[in-house]
């Protein structure tokens, strides 16, 4: 079998408050802009690491989607209430650094700085949506 040549070049995570999550994920994070929509009382913002310009984390409004039932909305809006909907994995060479910066930031807290049975050190937090932002050691 040939591999693929294949990479990762946008993710997306809910938002349920587009200057929180900027905020998050701009000032706090360090990423960069690369596109903010905003259309119809909605908000669709690109990020990304600067050095990573073909790497994405699309953050956009929960309930943009018209296939959404009532029910799967409510449920939506419950998951990402208890930061269970969405998830991230970033990674860093300075885990302590980097969870210095966020505790500073006054962001949520999840899991100080752990060495894993499965061999990851990494640590977690939400961002302003309830997203768990996990981030592992780079080794």
């Amino acid at each position: 079998m040939t591999a693929m040549d294949l990479t990762i070049h946008f993710t997306f995570l809910p938002h349920d408050d587009p200057d929180a999550s900027l905020a998050f994920y701009r000032d706090t994070l360090g990423f960069e802009v690369r596109n903010d929509v905003r259309y119809g009382g909605m908000s669709w913002i690109t990020v990304g690491p600067a050095d990573q310009p073909d790497t994405s984390i699309v953050l956009q409004p929960p309930f943009a989607d018209p296939g959404i039932t009532e029910d799967e909305r409510g449920t939506i809006a419950e998951m990402m209430a208890k930061g269970t909907f969405a998830r991230v994995v970033l990674a860093t060479a300075d885990l302590d650094g980097v969870f210095a910066r966020l505790e500073a930031s006054g962001a949520e807290v999840v899991q100080e700085p752990t060495e894993q049975p499965y061999g990851i050190r990494d640590c977690a937090f939400r961002d302003p949506a309830g997203n768990l932002v996990r981030i592992n050691e780079r080794r």
